[in-house]
């Protein structure tokens, strides 16, 4: 088994290397590798509230190490698999709710994992190539929950917590592996984004909404802003968008990647000792303090562009008005994604011509006249389904180009064709496109350049 290279380093970069891969992962992961730091040096008891049964415990092959430590820091030993469960619990959800909240009037949030899962993950830690992979699964996925028929993927944690929901998961991605799980709640998350000094996003669009019976009010002015718990919260659980759980795939994804940004700043060491103090209360997971602290190294070492974010492919079945709304699975499209991410099955090579890809064109920096010039040059260099789309984006400084859902076939050419731009696997573009380019500052001038040299496109 090849072993990943390691340098020396002082205690002090030692500890700086280990936290700023908490950032690549999850707010999840985040939370468990910062109380892992600490509990290495003081405890070995894992960070674990759950009691699972020895059929449970069989779910995810918890003998089978994926760590192995040296004279230095644990390292990965092979690619695991970890299913993160984000719970929303209120005490309209539990029969024993401590009593000084069932008093309180209205539905208060619970310090549980017991309940519908809000947010489900899918993280790969991939040593052997160097990277880590994040599949989304919206909360209204229709799946086969054992004993309980088809119903919306989030309700398997409520049933038979993290075994069930890790067996529905696995047989919903053609039989992937699941090695470990953490749950943790959205208190947590709270907590957890305040200790660290709150998050910098940019906000779509005006978020308002007021539900009196949870004490939820979301008010969000749009913009790039820091956020607080509180606020980051709202981000995260606003729904009354025209994509619905699918913006909120969206916003996590797009959270995910502020946090990388946030953890990589010197400061965030300074907060450290805040970060522990909410772990073990709103935390559950399986994973061993040295898989843990295995885990934030190798994320350490993760290249922006090897972190790659994907959903579930899938389609609505409709808004939800009339009858139960499911975000209804892809299976074939997931079966070409299990194999390319998660070394699961084969692949079907179904390649795509440039005239059959759907590419959507948005404009981050307020220049119609370039971005008409993109979807023009398109279209002339073999890719006519091309079509300016609307967004709500953050100025960027560099043009993305997004591999919306997962499958990079024509990925190269495209980047070719286009001559540049960042390419990133991930599900914030238009949820309809193969790949979509958003426009940022580079683009201009080489556009007044194409249009130069080929009769003003």
């Amino acid at each position: 088994m090849a072993k990943s290279k390691t340098s020396k380093s002082t205690p002090k970069s030692s500890f700086r290397w280990l936290f700023l891969g908490l950032g690549l992962t999850s707010l999840a992961i985040l939370s468990a590798t910062a109380g892992a730091i600490l509990a290495v040096s003081l405890s070995s008891t894992p960070l674990r509230q759950a009691k699972l049964s020895p059929e449970q415990e069989a779910v995810f092959g918890q003998k089978e190490t994926i760590s192995y430590s040296n004279l230095q820091i644990p390292q990965l030993s092979r690619s695991v698999n970890i299913l993160v469960l984000g719970t929303k619990v209120l005490t309209s959800d539990v029969t024993n709710a401590p009593e000084k909240e069932q008093d309180l009037g209205y539905h208060a949030l619970v310090n549980s994992f017991e309940g519908l899962t809000d947010t489900m993950l899918l993280l790969r830690f991939d040593p052997q190539e160097g990277k880590l992979n994040v599949l989304s699964l919206p909360r209204d996925t229709q799946a086969y929950i054992e004993g309980h028929g088809l119903r919306k993927i989030n309700e398997a944690n409520s049933y038979g917590g993290p075994a069930l929901a890790a067996e529905t998961v696995s047989n919903l991605l053609d039989g992937v592996a699941i090695d470990r799980y953490v749950r943790i709640n959205v208190q947590g998350i709270e907590k957890l984004v305040d200790a660290l000094g709150g998050v910098t996003v940019y906000v779509p669009r005006d978020m308002k909404y007021n539900d009196f019976s949870q004490h939820l009010y979301i008010n969000l002015k749009a913009g790039k802003q820091r956020l607080n718990g509180e606020k980051a919260i709202q981000f995260l659980r606003f729904r009354y968008d025209e994509y619905g759980d699918i913006g909120r795939v969206q916003r996590q994804q797009t959270l995910m990647r502020a946090i990388i940004e946030q953890a990589l700043k010197p400061q965030t060491l300074l907060r450290i000792p805040d970060i522990l103090k909410v772990t073990q209360a709103h935390l559950d997971t399986n994973l061993t303090l040295e898989e843990l602290v295995a885990l934030a190294g190798f994320a350490a070492q993760t290249k922006r562009s090897d972190v790659q974010m994907l959903m579930l492919p899938g389609e609505f079945n409709g808004d939800g008005r009339q009858g139960v709304s499911y975000w209804l699975p892809n299976l074939e499209k997931i079966q070409n994604l299990a194999a390319q991410y998660f070394n699961q099955g084969y692949r079907t090579e179904n390649l795509k011509e440039p005239a059959q890809l759907n590419i959507a064109v948005q404009d981050s920096i307020d220049n119609p006249e370039a971005a008409q010039v993109m979807v023009n040059y398109l279209k002339k260099a073999g890719y006519p389904n091309v079509y300016l789309s609307r967004n709500t984006l953050e100025p960027l400084k560099e043009t993305r180009i997004i591999i919306q859902k997962g499958d990079d076939t024509g990925a190269a050419e495209l980047r070719a064709a286009v001559g540049i731009g960042e390419v990133l696997v991930e599900s914030t573009g238009n949820i309809s496109s193969d790949f979509t380019i958003q426009l940022g500052q580079d683009w201009p001038e080489k556009a007044a350049t194409l249009s130069e040299n080929t009769n003003n496109y």
